[in-house]
């Protein structure tokens, strides 16, 4: 389970205080396809980021009783001064995974070449989020975290990725924030709704998906 505990985030912008989270008590289950529904500029990515710990929240505080992945593609974590595998070796020891299955994984599925043994500084934006993606499918998380921007290289390795990625999640938990009420219906078996910084749950996925569909009506 991840628990949300009197969890809040905003910030200051030209027009005052913008809250992208209220305060919330909730518990995600870790063993299965959830769903986050909001419209562009809801707070999402915020939200997955606070989850996953990569952003810190303005108050309150997420507990996490399973194994996280990060937010799949996320490469804002590796030492830009170590090569691409000595970032992978990190990451093993970190997760208790044997360092050389890890290395053998990620540097096959992320298609680097020599560029595995470079800083990772010499990285332009899409080999770090190869990298990333293929390290957080070289390990086994009870639940992954997925952005629906994410898309990493062309459409060849995006199609490697999306099968990948269902096969982990065939057994694997997910937590996968999106605007696309057809994604979502796709991948995923409930769904919470994020608007105007309020998440609601929903006990079904088609409750959810009508809810965001009266939303949208609306706005």
């Amino acid at each position: 389970m991840i628990h949300l505990v009197d969890l809040e985030k905003s910030f200051l912008s030209s027009q005052g205080r913008h809250v992208v989270l209220h305060r919330t008590n909730l518990s995600i289950p870790s063993d299965m396809r959830i769903g986050v529904l909001g419209m562009n500029g809801a707070g999402k990515s915020t939200l997955l980021n606070m989850i996953a710990g990569s952003e810190p929240p303005t108050a309150g505080r997420v507990y996490r009783e399973c194994r996280c992945s990060w937010p799949l593609g996320f490469a804002g974590s590796f030492q830009p001064n170590l090569t691409g595998i000595e970032n992978i070796l990190f990451a093993a020891r970190v997760y208790g995974v044997d360092g050389d299955d890890a290395v053998a994984f990620a540097s096959e599925f992320a298609e680097l070449g020599e560029y595995i043994n470079m800083p990772v500084r010499t990285y332009s934006a899409g080999m770090k989020a190869r990298l990333a993606f293929g390290l957080s499918l070289a390990i086994d998380f009870d639940i992954y975290l997925v952005d629906e921007i994410t898309a990493v290289g062309d459409r060849r390795f995006q199609e490697k990725c999306r099968k990948a990625f269902a096969e982990r999640t065939s057994k694997s938990g997910l937590c996968f924030v999106s605007h696309n009420e057809a994604n979502i219906r796709a991948l995923c078996d409930i769904a919470l709704v994020l608007h105007n910084g309020y998440l609601v749950p929903f006990e079904d996925l088609e409750s959810a998906l009508e809810y965001y569909g009266s939303i949208m009506r609306i706005e």
